[in-house]
């Protein structure tokens, strides 16, 4: 079972005993051991978001590698009017719940659980858990992600799909939402195949990571090892993906495409390239699901020469600001970013406080940033200048253990 509501000043935690659990871009396992049938569920169900009335704080949720001591996906809060970042405890144990995705209906997260062998099979875990009203989560089911390795997933905006990409096995998948919110089996699997130049990292297709485009009836996949932007059809009521036309486009040979982000507007989008450490921007045309390259810009300072690999990227709700991570560096890149033509301009970079910032998360007021650390084990607050979109440590940190995802939720009152 998952973590149980806080009691006495204390949080309580069991396991479910199933290895994973997580979810992804696009028989059924039943209930996992000790949920109970449908009338358990139906009583573990929180009140709809929409009926709570607003609050000035967010539950900060963590995905983290369990590699050291983490046990799963973190709580914490996020409380806008005082500034302050407090941890709350876990809220669910998972293994390796390396990236979240929240329902649109604020009630269901669902969580990759990064594996490479789940169930007997070559591949990893999706899980599908329901979020309680203290904000702990209750696990509803598992199914298997259709590849090894599931990094990143998406929900679709109608909240009927899941999709999801397996970085080591090359593929991405759809899998069905039902009613309840627990996931069906995936109907969807489908194969990258190629090879670009790095030798190390480019030998085979590593999908990673998976988004919806403005319509919700595009996925736009991002494959390292192909140096490609993938796009798919999503067939709302199978739920199968199928290839668009045009199926894709090349970024530069060796660039390596990780994370991927539309602009507000839904007119640009932007995917950082992990090897190369630079930030590609596309003019996107979503009447014909077409994007075209305007620009590519490094992330990291003029005359750096150590190592390093970029990781997130993402735009700030105004459209006027961007930001993406540096592993070596240890930094945030901040762009100004031209609404106009979607074209970005450096305006410097902020030390993140400790080491390999594999993931941040921009709350959805614009008012503060998220930082996660994973090799330092620490998880950062920054304000955001409204009007230059400049970074100021807030002073407020936590900790906790190889931190890899940051999502958030407005707190229920």
């Amino acid at each position: 079972m998952c973590c149980q509501p806080l009691r006495s000043g204390r949080w309580w935690s069991g396991f479910i005993g199933m290895g994973a659990i997580l979810i992804i871009y696009t028989g059924e396992i039943g209930a996992a051991d000790g949920l109970g049938g449908p009338d358990a569920l139906a009583a573990a169900e929180p009140a709809s978001p929409s009926t709570a009335p607003k609050s000035d704080a967010f539950w900060v949720y963590l995905g983290t590698y369990t590699r050291k001591s983490s046990q799963g996906i973190y709580l914490a809060e996020l409380d806008l009017r005082a500034g302050t970042l407090r941890l709350k405890g876990l809220a669910a144990a998972l293994t390796n719940p390396s990236f979240l995705a929240i329902h649109p209906n604020g009630r269901w997260m669902y969580a990759v659980g990064e594996m490479g062998d789940f169930q007997g099979k070559k591949q990893g875990a999706v899980s599908a858990l329901a979020i309680q009203p203290d904000g702990t989560l209750q696990l509803l089911n598992q199914q298997p992600s259709g590849g090894a390795g599931p990094c990143h997933l998406a929900v679709d905006p109608t909240g009927r799909y899941v999709v999801v990409a397996n970085y080591g096995g090359g593929s991405v998948a759809s899998l069905p939402i039902a009613e309840d919110g627990r996931l069906r089996e995936p109907v969807s699997v489908i194969q990258h195949t190629g090879s670009s130049v790095h030798p190390q990292r480019q030998q085979a297709p590593h999908a990673h990571s998976v988004n919806f485009d403005p319509t919700g009836k595009l996925v736009v996949a991002a494959d390292l090892g192909l140096d490609k932007l993938l796009v798919y059809r999503l067939d709302l009521a199978s739920g199968k993906l199928a290839p668009h036309d045009p199926a894709w486009v090349k970024v530069d040979a060796g660039a390596g495409p990780r994370h991927f982000a539309f602009h507000p507007t839904g007119r640009f989008a932007y995917v950082i390239n992990e090897l190369a450490s630079t930030i590609t921007a596309f003019a996107y045309q979503a009447d014909r699901g077409r994007l075209e390259p305007l620009q590519t810009i490094s992330t990291l300072p003029e005359g750096f020469t150590g190592t390093n690999t970029t990781a997130e990227v993402q735009v700030h709700p105004s459209g006027r600001f961007l930001y993406g991570s540096n592993r070596g560096h240890d930094s945030l890149a901040i762009f100004a970013l031209d609404p106009a033509t979607g074209t970005l301009t450096p305006k410097g970079h902020v030390s993140t406080q400790g080491k390999t910032p594999r993931n941040f998360g921009i709350e959805p007021t614009g008012q503060y940033l998220v930082a996660a650390n994973q090799d330092s084990d620490n998880v950062v607050l920054f304000r955001i200048h409204a009007q230059t979109g400049q970074l100021t440590p807030a002073g407020q940190q936590i900790q906790v253990s190889m931190p890899v995802c940051v999502k958030f939720l407005r707190a229920h009152r």
